[in-house]
């Protein structure tokens, strides 16, 4: 866990957050939380609104569920977690003793929303957390954190639940780990909870990636729970049953930030400096690539030949896809490297035909 000084550290363990994606009926609910093991879980969540991509979907059983889950801490003493979307949704989960309030990806997207959230919740002891925006958009995360510093709120967690792309890949939302490091860097006093559900949107690959989670030194997880995900109203591919849950929970291995031992530090200090030596390698070899794009783009200026030639991008990224397989580096991973540094290409080769065409060499 980090070692940020804030309310995570009265938890003496990760702390893991389970329950339905929605809450659909008071049975529903009572059958997963006695099914769920609270030796490893604290907080029960459910969705009560559910905003959804397009209308006619399940969005929800509305208030009712609260009184629902008032039941589950009343029975089982789990606290409770549900999703605000707005300021009328934040009086109601007061109302009925909500011990943890989470902003979504697509409400994290609206600073308007974002601030009455904020000021309905002013001075609030509650714990309020964040979800990372649908999109990759770094500033928009921490500036909802910021906006809820302002009002006076203490206890705040962020939530990594990966970003929407166009383009699908093995994940339903794309973890970009990178972005999680880096609002984790800017924000030290704010815990990380991953949501791998949402990631995945598949159940097979939450063990993988709740263990990602904890590589990372993650402070927990929130993961979707159902007493029968097959049948669930909504994101039944992502959810998976209380069994399933401990036994996720059971396997998973926790990191610790670091170690005394006398052979760790001087085998890692000498693999960091590989690593150093490597990576000023990479750099040296870009700088030729872009030396020699650099000298193609004199020679289309010169001949009057238009920069973009898609056979030839077909074909380098096929090259390099292909050898990547062979050294066990992913088609993902390629992809995105490959347009990175073709980028930096047509730019070096923009300035050079001093046109601003989109291009390949």
């Amino acid at each position: 866990m980090s070692n940020a000084d804030n309310w995570m550290k009265t938890i003496d363990k990760p702390l893991i957050i389970a329950g339905p994606c929605s809450a659909e009926t008071e049975e529903q609910m009572m059958e997963t939380a006695a099914r769920i093991d609270p030796s490893y879980v604290q907080v029960f969540r459910a969705g009560i609104w559910k905003p959804r991509t397009k209308p006619n979907s399940f969005e929800g059983v509305g208030a009712v569920g609260l009184k629902w889950l008032m039941g589950v801490k009343q029975e089982f003493g789990f606290k409770t977690a549900v999703e605000v979307a707005n300021a009328k949704h934040v009086k109601l989960a007061l109302d009925h003793d909500v011990d943890i309030l989470w902003i979504g990806a697509r409400t994290t997207v609206n600073p308007f929303t974002v601030q009455e959230i904020a000021e309905a919740l002013r001075d609030t002891e509650k714990t309020v957390m964040v979800k990372n925006p649908v999109n990759p958009d770094l500033e928009l995360w921490i500036g909802a954190v910021e906006r809820l510093k302002a009002q006076n709120i203490k206890n705040i967690a962020a939530i990594h639940r990966g970003f929407s792309t166009y383009k699908k890949t093995k994940y339903r939302n794309n973890p970009q780990w990178q972005i999680a490091f880096d609002f984790m860097n800017r924000m030290t006093d704010i815990p990380m909870i991953c949501d791998p559900s949402h990631i995945c949107g598949n159940r097979d690959g939450i063990a993988e990636t709740a263990q990602l989670a904890f590589n990372f030194e993650y402070d927990g997880l929130m993961i979707e729970t159902h007493c029968n995900p097959d049948c669930a109203l909504s994101d039944a591919k992502q959810q998976i049953t209380p069994e399933r849950l401990t036994e996720i929970l059971k396997e998973l291995e926790l990191r610790k930030s670091d170690d005394e031992d006398a052979v760790y530090h001087s085998n890692l200090k000498r693999l960091r400096g590989e690593i150093d030596e490597t990576d000023q390698m990479i750099i040296d070899s870009i700088s030729q690539r872009m030396n020699i794009s650099a000298q193609i783009g004199e020679l289309k200026k010169k001949h009057n030949v238009a920069i973009f030639q898609i056979e030839r991008w077909n074909q380098i990224r096929q090259q390099a896809v292909e050898r990547g397989a062979k050294l066990g580096l992913s088609e993902e991973f390629i992809d995105k490297l490959l347009k990175a540094i073709h980028q930096e290409s047509i730019s070096h080769q923009n300035l050079i035909m001093n046109k601003n065409h989109i291009s390949s060499e």
